[in-house]
Formats: structure tokens, C-alpha cells, sequence
């Protein structure tokens, strides 16, 4: 995350070494805490998706993942806000969710979706969007953990996060179509 207006990165120096970061709207907590946790998977999955923009050279996928990356920008910064200043940020909303379950029937429509476990990486692109996607469930189960202990009042958090990795899924599968390429199937 970039450091708070007026600050540069060189201000903020030295100021976790105690092993403690600070939060948006004030307030620090260490870096074990589970908000840091999953702030930093929201983090972790939009720089995978960066990865996957990168490879991909798809204007679809670019223009899906870039949406996504500004919501999970958004969706950090309300994580990442102390409790007592929840309202100080966006929030993710229901049309947020809803954007999600569009574009999930979107690439459904397009894609034979395949009818067992799949191995990612039959492309480079596919596997930093499969990447992306475990980022995103891990980050869902820490949120789960947060709402649980009262860090997280906005139910759309935890839906967005379930929707998203659907939604990667599909994307990865939609991008190894379009490749040419297909992920091999685990066999059991």
C-alpha cells in the first residue's frame, strides 16, 4: 500500500521494526493481527493479477482484472482502516457482488467448464490467475476469522471475496481456451 498523503516511504522507515504497522484512519496493530493478514492477501492476489495482465495480452482479461484490482485497492483500504473509522473509506457494495455474478455468466457462456479437478498451469497466464485465485480464498478465510472477532461489519466483503474466486476460476479456464491450451486433469 502506498504511504499516507504527505508521507513518503522514508518517513514511515523503522516505524514497524517493532514488529507493529500502523492502520488507515490511525491506530497500529502488529503484523500478526488478522486485519494485516488480510489486507496483505488482498495485496498478495492483486499483484498476482498483475502477473496474469502482464502475460495474458488479452484486452478481456486486462480490462476484467484491472476492475478487479481497483475493487480489491478498495476493498484493502476498508479492511485496512482502524474499526472506529470504518466509515472514513468506500466500502464494497452489493453492485460490486453483482458486477462479479455478470461477468461469472459472461465467461460461463463462453468457456466449457471442465468436469474435474484441474492441474493449473497449462499457460503462464491461467496460472497467475489460478494463482490469484488460492490468494483469494486464503484471504476469504482470514476475513471469515476477522468478521468472527467484529473487524468486519460489511457482509459483502465475505461475498465479494467467494464471488471473485469463482470468478478467477472461470477466467483461467476462459484464458487457457483462448490460448489453445488446456490444463491437464488431476486423476485420483
Amino acid at each position: 500500500m502506498p504511504p499516507p498523503r504527505g508521507k513518503t516511504m522514508a518517513d514511515l522507515a523503522g516505524g514497524g521494526d517493532d514488529g507493529s504497522t500502523g492502520l488507515l484512519g490511525g491506530g497500529r496493530v502488529g503484523k500478526d493481527d488478522l486485519r494485516v493478514e488480510a489486507y496483505g492477501g488482498l495485496d498478495e492476489a492483486s499483484s498476482a493479477l498483475g502477473l496474469a495482465r502482464a502475460l495474458a495480452g488479452s484486452g478481456r482479461v486486462d480490462d476484467i482484472v484491472t476492475e478487479v484490482q481497483r475493487d480489491l485497492y478498495r476493498l484493502g483500504a476498508e479492511i485496512a482502516t482502524a474499526p472506529e473509522r470504518a466509515g472514513s473509506f468506500a466500502r464494497i457494495g452489493a453492485d460490486r457482488v453483482a458486477r462479479l455474478d455478470q461477468l461469472l455468466t459472461e465467461l460461463e457462456a463462453e468457456v466449457t467448464m471442465p468436469r474435474e479437478f484441474v492441474l493449473p498451469g497449462a499457460s503462464a497466464p491461467a496460472a497467475a490467475i489460478d494463482l490469484a485465485r488460492t490468494v483469494v480464498r486464503r484471504t476469504e478465510r482470514h476475513c471469515v476469522a476477522l468478521r468472527r472477532a467484529g473487524g468486519v461489519d460489511n457482509p459483502e466483503v465475505l461475498r465479494y471475496l467467494n464471488r471473485l474466486s469463482l470468478v478467477l476460476f472461470v477466467l483461467a479456464r476462459w484464458e487457457e481456451a483462448r490460448g489453445g491450451d488446456e490444463a491437464p486433469r488431476a486423476r485420483g
